[in-house]
């Protein structure tokens, strides 16, 4: 059953070890860090920059916000750019997974330069270290792996231009909700403040809602073993960061509503 499914909407795996075992190692990866998030051992920034108790007892490297956030996306930006000198020679799914990965981080590094407006937390080099390694492997591992697959059998279901939809629609409603976040706060205004506006009044990551949508779009377009096992990690990490960001403004405002979920309106 299982590899019936996997032929109807997966390529073939390809020959390489090294797409192998990045499959692997990024699903286990990615959504043990979700899992720590659930459990109370969070990656350092944001609101969390501070907030491991193991760690503060030794030293930390603390970056600046937009800083670290540079750091976090630049390299996975410039993977996406170069890719397409890299790789020339490319049919439409190729073309498509090189230009919404690097859209996908080109926004992002946009926003960190123009959007965002920072409170007085940063981003602990720890951490920044793992994310950084993440992206820049999933984005150069993704579209190698796409590449290896021209000239297989295409998969019987054909999901590249639901996958498109779905990819333009995360995008959009990530920056939308980034923009509402950024609207909250003025230039000197450091402290962090109940989210309103948008899906805000249903749950309190929608700008995570719409960037698990944008990658499910991605791997709706490349519909390969590594891209699904990329995007069902970041799923994993993703609902456990919005479960510990719940609980952080649960008890840091009391008026927080009780009704507002952490990523899926009126279910979780």
């Amino acid at each position: 059953m299982a590899s019936m499914l996997s032929r109807l909407i997966i390529f073939p795996t390809p020959p390489s070890l090294i797409v192998s075992v990045m499959s692997v190692v990024s699903l286990v990866v990615i959504a043990g860090l979700g899992v720590s998030e659930i459990l109370g051992k969070h990656m350092q920034y944001s609101k969390f920059w501070n907030l491991n108790p193991e760690k503060s007892s030794r030293k930390q490297i603390k970056l600046s916000s937009r800083t670290g956030m540079l750091v976090l996306y630049v390299p996975a930006f410039l993977s996406g750019a170069v890719s397409f000198v890299l790789y020339p020679n490319h049919d439409l799914r190729l073309f498509l997974v090189k230009a919404t990965l690097t859209i996908h981080f080109f926004k992002r590094v946009v926003e960190v330069l123009c959007v965002h407006k920072y409170s007085s937390s940063g981003v602990v080099l720890d951490s920044a270290i793992p994310i950084t390694s993440s992206y820049f492997s999933a984005t150069s591992t993704m579209i190698y792996g796409q590449y290896l697959t021209q000239g297989f059998p295409e998969p019987q279901l054909d999901l590249k231009y639901p996958g498109i939809l779905l990819f333009l629609l995360g995008i959009i409603g990530n920056f939308y909700h980034h923009q509402v976040l950024a609207s909250l706060r003025t230039e000197d205004d450091k402290e962090y403040k109940i989210p309103k506006g948008g899906l805000f009044d249903l749950v309190v990551c929608p700008h995570y809602l719409f960037e698990v949508l944008g990658f499910i779009g991605i791997f709706f377009i490349s519909q390969t073993l590594y891209s699904l096992c990329f995007t069902l990690g970041t799923i994993v990490y993703l609902i456990g960061r919005s479960y510990a960001t719940r609980r952080w403004y649960l008890s840091k405002f009391e008026d927080f509503p009780k009704d507002v979920k952490a990523l899926i309106p009126y279910v979780f």
